[in-house]
């Protein structure tokens, strides 16, 4: 990125309006430092506009709307700007036709930076001598008018380096999107909820009136579909299967022979995108750019989901569940740009803003690489017609939730997403059924798995200083129950603990431990939810009266990555309350010796837990894996501090699963497993930066382990 622009960019630091005035406008200049006069006059079709065009027309605005109309013997510039560099205001008077902006050979591009100096220089005076509210306001929409321009010019100017057969760089540092792991669905409860912007702060007048919208529960990706994902829509036949297109969009696909999105091309046998940057190969775990609607809505139907509407977006990005937001592509929503109840435009010019282009366009929600910094909020409504696609614009999934209610739905989404990834991989959260869980339950007796004797132990010595911070009445919520052995440890150290909610993926791992637990506390209320513990929205109504107290045992926290661990004790504060505790078990860093001891048990039980998952996958997806043609695989990553668990295909073979075929290279990896190890320090920095602090821990002796009793963050 060219480093001129970066001190531009930071207006919130600014002290007043003007500071933020002269910022903006040179932020613009910035960007088209890199430019030559040649690549300012162009326009590459009639979407776009020159570079030239772009830096007169958003001084054009200020000098209409501003310094005309409110400095008393403002000398206009030339008064034949006023139709040169008008956009679309009806009001105003006729004005140069969009189509036509390539032109414009003259002015100069000396004259436009001339112009602009003038109108600066007046717009100092006006800001220096009238600081009232009308131009406050005006002011505010001008500078975010010139953002949205300066996002514009470098959609303009990729779309015109594109073109050119020389495939000329912008900027050849300029940074591509950072890849990462593939989305999951999380879920979110709807109902009644406001959408639009407060009254507080600058927003457009399309992002008004604040009002109440009902939602079904849905679920949404907390992460944007990805260029892998892309290329498995694209091998499967995407663009050229008419049963996942609106019929506009098929038309679109046959008349201009689409096979993929804006800006790439084959090289070879490979793929390789067009970016500020220049040509660059794909990459496939970046998030995929440049789609219109129809290929957004085909992809969608392919993926057997949909995209959310803007205000299940607007939700869940309030929500703090989603990544991605608002740096790296604009997202397509299933929306139809329309004005809110109770919209109604200004009367003057400036009513022409936003009001009369709410028709026959699609609604994006969130923001772009090159979005302006602090440009975005979450109430941003983008539009565009449905069949663009210069623009940043990517997708992120969305889903009914009674459609997908079914774990295997899940089971098979995530199989299919893993499965055809660069780097395959599988959740954890799989191997646990009815098999799965009995094998898990053997490991834990095998001579070198130290993890639950440590923590059984450590936790018989400390459970009544641990049930010391249970209150009465308390609800003990499990996360990830199994078969609840460590559970009793806790409710026989704290009778006071009336209601019990077990939380797990295997309705028959849970269905054993519920009928071992009614058994031995026959007293206790037991409200078992059958979920996904990372999905979990809403606890049983029997405990919404009750303070909750998490119980996350067994290290089961290591699975997740840093990241994923963060996300997931965030959803868990929510979903207990901010009165709640949590007490969770960690497996701390010891020597490489008894971690890979413990993942290769001499009798080989956990290489059967870990094959398991490719039987669950034949009996329950139709696969048909050969257990034999795979060996487990455990070792430690000491640069992540975790131990590993993968499959290692033996041979060169096809497997088919899930509606779906997939190739294996001898010797390739099916990553299946996560475990990070952590320090006391380490651990409570991560569950710092959940809204979580420690208010106790213990730690048992070589082979170490800790149990932590956390509480939420008074910040929080």
């Amino acid at each position: 990125m060219n480093p001129e622009i970066e001190p531009a960019l930071s207006e919130a630091a600014c002290e007043s309006l003007q500071d933020r005035y002269l910022a903006v406008r040179a932020r613009t200049l910035a960007l088209v430092a890199p430019l030559d006069a040649e690549d300012m006059v162009v326009q590459s079709m009639p979407d776009a506009s020159p570079g030239k065009w772009h830096l007169a027309h958003t001084t054009w605005f200020f000098e209409t709307f501003l310094l005309s109309a409110l400095l008393p013997d403002y000398p206009l510039f030339n008064p034949q700007f006023g139709y040169l560099f008008n956009s679309y205001y009806e009001a105003l008077g006729p004005r140069q036709p969009r189509p036509q902006r390539g032109l414009l050979t003259r002015p100069t591009l000396t004259q436009v930076l001339d112009y602009r100096s003038h109108v600066d220089e007046y717009m100092t005076e006006l800001l220096q001598s009238d600081q009232s509210g009308t131009v406050t306001e005006l002011v505010e929409l001008g500078l975010a008018h010139e953002e949205q321009h300066q996002e514009l010019l470098l959609m303009d100017i990729l779309h015109l380096f594109g073109m050119s057969r020389l495939k000329p760089a912008y900027d050849e540092d300029w940074p591509g999107n950072a890849p990462g792991r593939r989305g999951h669905f999380k879920r979110l409860a709807g109902g009644k909820v406001e959408l639009g912007a407060a009254t507080d702060g600058f927003a457009f007048d399309n992002e008004t009136p604040r009002h109440s919208v009902w939602l079904q529960p849905f679920e949404i990706s907390d992460r944007l579909v990805t260029n892998g994902e892309w290329l498995t829509f694209m091998a499967d036949g995407g663009y050229s299967r008419a049963e996942y297109w609106l019929s506009d969009g098929w038309t679109l696909v046959q008349n201009e022979g689409w096979q993929a999105p804006l800006y790439w091309e084959r090289a070879g046998q490979y793929w390789q995108q067009m970016t500020l940057a220049g040509l660059r190969p794909i990459e496939p775990d970046a998030p995929v750019t440049h789609l219109s609607y129809y290929e957004a809505a085909a992809f969608a139907h392919w993926a057997d989901a949909r995209l959310p509407t803007e205000a299940e977006w607007e939700l869940a990005a309030c929500s703090g569940d989603l990544e991605q937001i608002d740096d790296v592509a604009w997202q397509w929503t299933q929306s139809a740009y329309s004005a809110y109840p109770g919209f109604r435009p200004s009367s003057s010019a400036v009513g022409e803003y936003n009001g009369k282009f709410m028709v026959s366009q699609m609604v994006l929600r969130g923001g772009a690489s090159i979005t302006p910094p602090g440009h975005a909020r979450p109430t941003y409504r983008n539009f565009f017609r449905p069949e663009q696609r210069w623009m940043f614009s990517g997708l992120r999934l969305a889903r009914d939730v009674g459609a997908h209610v079914d774990q295997n739905n899940a089971f098979a989404a995530d199989v299919v997403a893993g499965l055809s990834a660069r780097e395959k991989n599988l959740s954890p959260k799989y191997f646990y059924d009815a098999v799965g869980s009995d094998l898990f339950e053997a490991i834990c007796d095998t001579p070198e798995y130290y993890l639950t004797r440590t923590e059984t132990a450590l936790l018989e010595s400390v459970a009544r200083e641990v049930a010391a911070d249970i209150p009465a009445n308390a609800a003990l919520v499990e996360f990830g129950s199994g078969a609840s052995h460590k559970t009793r440890l806790v409710l026989d150290a704290a009778p006071q603990i009336k209601l019990y909610v077990p939380i797990d993926i295997s309705e028959d791992a849970l269905a054993g431990a519920i009928t071992r637990m009614n058994k031995n506390y026959p007293r206790l209320t037991i409200a078992p939810l059958a979920e996904d513990f990372t999905r979990a929205i809403e606890l049983p109504d029997a405990a919404h009266d009750c303070r909750k107290i998490g119980f996350f045992p067994g290290s089961t926290i290591g699975n997740f990555s840093p990241q994923e661990a963060v996300t997931l004790l965030r959803s868990v504060r929510r979903l207990l309350g901010e009165d709640a505790l949590m007490i969770i078990g960690a497996d701390l860093a010891k020597d490489e010796a008894t971690l890979h001891q413990a993942y290769n048990d001499r009798q080989g039980v956990t290489a059967r837990f870990n094959k398991n998952l490719l039987r669950r996958i034949n009996t329950e997806l139709n696969g048909d894996f050969d257990l034999d043609a795979f060996d487990h695989l455990a070792l430690w990553n000491e640069r992540h501090s975790r131990m590993e668990m993968h499959l290692v295909s033996r041979i060169d073979q096809i497997v088919n699963a899930a509606g779906h075929t997939f190739a294996f290279r001898a010797g390739e990896r099916l990553h299946t497993e996560n475990s990070y190890k952590f320090t006391p320090t380490s651990f409570a920095d991560l569950v710092a930066q959940a809204g979580w602090s420690v208010v106790h821990h213990w730690v048992s002796d070589e082979p170490r382990f800790a149990i932590f009793t956390l509480k939420v963050s008074a910040a929080h």
